[in-house]
């Protein structure tokens, strides 16, 4: 199970037990305040604990939610506008509003690994809004998977996602022409 530094603090109560668990082996340090009691954690679990403020999306939420087979090869991640810039290589890291971080916010649980991701809702209004920056062919493969799923989706959580945020016309107008 992995834990974090405060978790760590509350379980060992000070630096020096920590030190001794971590001598002992009883306790890895897997990155910088992230432990583990097991040996092998899956990095799914580490960057969620390691950055427990961040969000998954685009890419990797697409995959998640199994609107693609594209497995990517990055762990795309959104925080708050004024959080510091991640310095992982194996992260790409986009900044939203605080507002508009929490909208559509779930905890989803994947091989294993519990995560914080945007919903499927709001993972539509994200595909729309950033749909020139994204392949067509890729592009089109999740707007199909989209609309085999359309009597599933919230629609009214769609919109209500579509007006809170940035390009609301051009999100609604794709909606109408291209999902439902």
């Amino acid at each position: 199970m992995l834990y974090s530094y405060k978790e760590c603090k509350q379980r060992y109560h000070t630096d020096y037990a920590l030190r001794n668990a971590l001598v002992s082996g009883e306790l890895i340090k897997i990155s910088r305040g992230v432990y583990s009691d097991n040996g092998k954690e899956h990095d799914l679990s580490v960057i969620g604990k390691t950055y427990p403020y961040a969000v998954f999306t685009m890419n990797s939420a697409f995959y998640y939610h199994g609107l693609t087979d594209t497995i990517p090869r990055k762990y795309y991640l959104i925080t708050d506008k004024d959080s510091s810039k991640i310095k992982d290589s194996r992260i790409v890291q986009y900044f939203d509003n605080s507002d508009s971080l929490g909208l559509g916010t779930e905890q989803k649980e994947y091989n294993g690994s519990t995560i914080k991701i945007f919903n499927r809702e709001r993972m539509l209004v994200e595909l729309i809004r950033h749909k020139k920056k994204l392949p067509f062919d890729y592009y089109k493969e999740i707007i199909a998977n989209y609309r085999k799923l359309l009597y599933q989706l919230d629609i009214q959580a769609v919109e209500e996602y579509a007006e809170k945020l940035p390009k609301t016309r051009l999100v609604m107008e794709t909606l109408r022409m291209e999902v439902f």
